[in-house]
């Protein structure tokens, strides 16, 4: 059965490549909505270390304990004791990911406690981008880009991270934050770019495994109301993950996040082709 999976998955591979190779670029599908990239994928703030840990870090990254214990690292980069960064882990699993830190080279000791080498680190966003942007090229054979910058005079901001899946174009905003940190305008500004840049598909996700019912699904039926003057609901998918008009989707991280966007991308694929 192993050697089954892995021929299977070996020949998806190889179809996506034919697929991509007769569909348009990430560029091209960007250049013909009038859109030009001319800035992405700054370090800045990413939290990444060398090479040879890269791998060994994307797989960290996909536990919700360790993004969350890098958070709380991020916030006392500066100085930080195993007591400080044990919030969301217990203190075994906290101190093998400092051990991690250490020896990735992401971390060294200082004082009593330890801290980041890289300094000042603003937030995890950028980092976070990174890691969805990977995801999306190892999950999903996806071409992609993050932290995009477009000349667009009208609509500013990033797009945190565009991607081409096979011949459709996918837009995420990626928050960091849980939802009591998210707030209206940041509703508005996501939607703005929707509307600019049209992609097929448009993903509003939160890494949080808190319910998306209680604060940010009203906030987005609030402001779709104050647009289009009329109500326009939310419908779940199934568990935390939604959808506004089969174009629009709301998703947090709970379970997997892999699995969460292979959820929005089967539903998308399966109502592309529903006889109505």
């Amino acid at each position: 059965m192993t050697d089954q999976i892995k021929l299977l998955k070996a020949e998806i591979r190889r179809l996506k490549h034919i697929i991509s190779g007769l569909t348009p670029t990430l560029e091209i599908m960007l250049k013909r909505r009038g859109f030009t990239i001319y800035r992405k994928e700054s370090s800045g703030d990413l939290l990444v270390p060398d090479r040879k840990y890269a791998a060994a870090f994307f797989n960290k990254l996909k536990k919700y304990s360790f993004r969350l214990f890098l958070r709380e690292v991020i916030k006392y980069q500066g100085s930080f004791t195993l007591e400080k960064v044990t919030r969301y882990a217990t203190k075994e699993v906290s101190a093998l990911y400092v051990d991690f830190l250490l020896n990735s080279g992401l971390a060294e000791s200082f004082g009593r406690g330890y801290r980041l080498k890289k300094r000042p680190v603003k937030s995890f966003g950028e980092t976070l981008e990174w890691f969805v942007s990977r995801l999306m090229k190892n999950d999903f054979y996806a071409e992609t880009a993050w932290g995009v910058k477009f000349k667009r005079p009208r609509i500013g901001g990033d797009y945190d991270v565009i991607a081409k899946v096979d011949s459709s174009l996918l837009y995420m905003e990626i928050k960091s934050s849980p939802p009591k940190g998210i707030y209206d305008r940041e509703i508005t500004f996501f939607l703005n770019r929707v509307e600019d840049l049209s992609p097929d598909i448009s993903v509003f996700f939160v890494d949080t495994e808190l319910r998306m019912k209680d604060k940010i699904i009203p906030m987005f039926e609030n402001e779709l109301f104050r647009r289009y003057k009329k109500t326009i609901k939310a419908e779940r998918i199934v568990r935390e993950l939604f959808h506004i008009n089969r174009k629009i989707f709301i998703i947090n991280a709970k379970e997997n996040i892999s699995a969460n966007i292979e959820t929005v991308l089967t539903f998308v694929w399966h109502k592309k082709f529903e006889i109505t």
